[in-house]
């Protein structure tokens, strides 16, 4: 099982990126964006098949940067 702390670190804040907001490292993907999804019905599978460089645990960081 992946530990929180290394989920948290695929999340990432750079000023110069996306204004600032959080997001997955490596992506212009931001926590936000992901979460509005999962809100919306979107299902994990569904958001992994869009883009097939996230991964489970990209979703399960954004999941518990939220909390």
């Amino acid at each position: 099982m992946t530990s929180d702390r290394h989920l948290l670190q695929r999340i990432s804040i750079d000023p110069n990126l996306m204004v600032g907001k959080p997001v997955i490292k490596g992506t212009r993907l931001t926590v936000e964006f992901i979460l509005n999804l999962l809100a919306h019905d979107s299902t994990s599978t569904e958001i992994l098949e869009e883009d097939e460089g996230l991964t489970s645990e990209d979703i399960q960081a954004c999941l518990l940067f939220a909390v």
